[in-house]
């Protein structure tokens, strides 16, 4: 690209993306990334907790990358909650990423979320980052993956 090709170059900040353009840009870092460690598989994951009219009441949802098996959302409804659902969730989650060769877990949770049920499930806190939500804490966590009694 040359200096006068760059000056026609639109820089424009957008507040609900395309589809096609988010598309275009993952698929642009996907492969700068390969072009540095390989290829590598992406695998979504999820499991549902779902009640006798078919609803969803609990559920967990991540991906395997990296030989790193990342959870975006753990979700349990009030009436479920200290149960036992959220720990049968995490547990089905890791038997399935230690079955595929993954050992090693990580993800983000709130000050006003589930630090200590992650704690308990034997996480640790590497890393957090204050004031986000603000007034509150984002905590980094991450765990070596066992198999499962």
């Amino acid at each position: 690209m040359t200096t006068s090709d760059f000056k026609t170059l639109v820089f424009e900040p957008v507040a609900e993306p395309d589809k096609e353009d988010l598309e275009s840009l993952r698929q642009g870092l996907r492969a700068y990334n390969e072009s540095k460690i390989g290829k590598f598989e992406h695998k979504k994951i999820a499991s549902f907790v779902k009640n006798a009219q078919k609803k969803v009441v609990a559920g967990i949802f991540g991906e395997l990358a990296w030989d790193w098996l990342h959870i975006e959302w753990l979700w349990v409804s009030k009436e479920l909650r200290g149960n036992g659902t959220g720990f049968r969730l995490m547990n089905q989650i890791e038997d399935y990423a230690f079955k595929n060769g993954i050992h090693r877990c990580y993800l983000e949770t709130g000050s006003f979320q589930a630090r200590d049920f992650y704690i308990k499930k034997g996480f640790e806190i590497f890393g957090e980052l204050k004031d986000m939500p603000p007034g509150h804490i984002t905590y980094y966590l991450k765990k070596e993956i066992r198999k499962i009694p």
